[in-house]
């Protein structure tokens, strides 16, 4: 609904769009770029490059993977720039009191293992080529079929699961040898 009515140009309706997916896309590429400034640069200029281009999204269903994938492209193009490294800047250290907000029911140490786990898993999933971390990202943060993602990553679905099944088998490798 809100597709097209920010295809007809209603302000209001981009408002929507953008409360609902900055914060999905911006942990997306955060993750990818690994760059707080880069990562929301990109953000920003994913949505712009959605507004002047939204003329060509025929079906609005595909929107979610159809922004994806402009950030996914921008991402791709920060990587290119960076001559192909695989490195990308130091990941930002994440405070365990800040990952969670604590409620009243909750108990302090399992919130600080959470986080912690979490924070281990993201370190294991940096560990990871570009491709493949990205694959892993959508599939199971964004919840992307397999079909979506190669619409995103602009890659052929064969590729996509291809680039799943190694980046399973490479996380699982990676998780075996921290333990």
């Amino acid at each position: 609904m809100f597709v097209a009515e920010a295809r007809a140009g209603k302000p209001e309706a981009w408002d929507r769009l953008f409360q609902r997916y900055q914060l999905p896309l911006y942990v997306y590429v955060f993750e990818l770029v690994r760059h707080e400034q880069e990562s929301l640069d990109i953000v920003q200029e994913t949505f712009i490059s959605a507004v002047r281009h939204i003329g060509g999204l025929r079906e609005d269903a595909k929107f979610a993977p159809w922004l994806f994938g402009i950030a996914h492209q921008k991402c791709v193009g920060i990587w290119r720039k960076q001559n192909r490294r695989a490195a990308f800047h130091e990941p930002e250290p994440v405070d365990p009191s800040e990952a969670d907000c604590l409620s009243e029911e909750s108990d302090p140490s399992e919130t600080l293992i959470r986080a912690e786990q979490e924070q281990a898993f993201l370190a294991l999933l940096e560990k990871l080529e570009p491709p493949h971390r990205s694959v892993l990202l959508l599939h199971f943060i964004e919840e992307f079929s397999l079909e979506q993602i190669a619409d995103v990553t602009g890659a052929q679905l064969g590729t996509v699961k291809s680039r799943m099944h190694y980046a399973k088998r490479a996380l699982k490798k990676l998780l075996e040898e921290n333990q």
